[in-house]
């Protein structure tokens, strides 16, 4: 019997947050879908609950029990208009989630981060998610994954110029992107959002686990073989003794 589970993402008007929060609904493997948000989601869903809340003023009572934490908060200089405000968002506001979930006994915190974080990095955006990683992990999740994707596209709202170039660019390279540069394909939001599904019930059983785009980019949800399921069905039911040729009951007498 398989285990109903609960989940809770932060981040969920995104592009990766809305694709995740849509997959986990429509799975069967999820009971309730549990989202905080600063305002109202677009999609519905008999198994989703939106509690609306700013992450200023995020306490351990809007954050309950899951069993896992889907952190897919994000924005980028411009839109937050300073560094500070863009730590608060990259920074500050998932290590304070991270900590009342662990306080509320959440087993496995998955995060997007980002390809190149580093604590040590030159460039500002790589060093805030290094730093994020680094006190995620000093946290001692049970599990903790961390997601670090290449440029992420999809339909975004806004305009993202660097972003936007970035896409035109990457669509020409990626075929020439092979082996050790297949992390530096981009990746459409809609696929990482499956991957952070897929890591959650079949991921890397250990402590801490960094996934990558090339990695990112071919996870699937596995498949059950028709094949297999036959072959517990015969094992169950015992086919084998339907399959055998009748015995001649003269034959059976003479020992045969």
């Amino acid at each position: 019997m398989k285990t109903m589970r609960s989940a809770l993402v932060v981040g969920a008007t995104g592009l990766v947050g809305s694709s995740l929060v849509k997959l986990l609904c429509e799975s069967e493997e999820y009971a309730a879908v549990n989202v905080i948000s600063r305002r109202p989601l677009d999609f519905k869903h008999p198994k989703l609950v939106v509690k609306l809340c700013e992450f200023d003023q995020i306490a351990d009572k809007d954050i309950e029990f899951a069993h896992e934490v889907f952190c897919c908060l994000g924005t980028t200089m411009k839109k937050a208009g300073s560094k500070q405000q863009f730590e608060k968002v990259d920074f500050e506001y998932p290590l304070t989630i991270a900590a009342i979930a662990k306080n509320r006994g959440v087993g496995h915190f998955i995060v997007i981060s980002a390809m190149g974080a580093n604590e040590r990095a030159l460039a500002y955006y790589s060093k805030v998610k290094g730093k994020l990683e680094a006190e995620l992990i000093n946290m001692d999740f049970p599990r903790l994954s961390i997601v670090r994707p290449s440029l992420i596209t999809g339909n975004r709202q806004e305009f993202r110029l660097g972003e936007t170039i970035g896409d035109k660019v990457l669509k020409v390279l990626n075929p020439v992107l092979v082996g050790p540069l297949k992390k530096l394909h981009s990746i459409p939001a809609t696929q990482i959002g499956l991957a952070m599904k897929v890591i959650a019930l079949h991921g890397k059983e250990q402590k801490v686990a960094i996934y990558l785009s090339d990695e990112l980019l071919e996870m699937q949800m596995p498949m059950i073989e028709k094949e297999e399921a036959l072959a517990d069905e015969e094992v169950i039911f015992n086919w084998d003794k339907y399959n055998k040729p009748p015995v001649d009951s003269e034959d059976e007498g003479r020992g045969k």
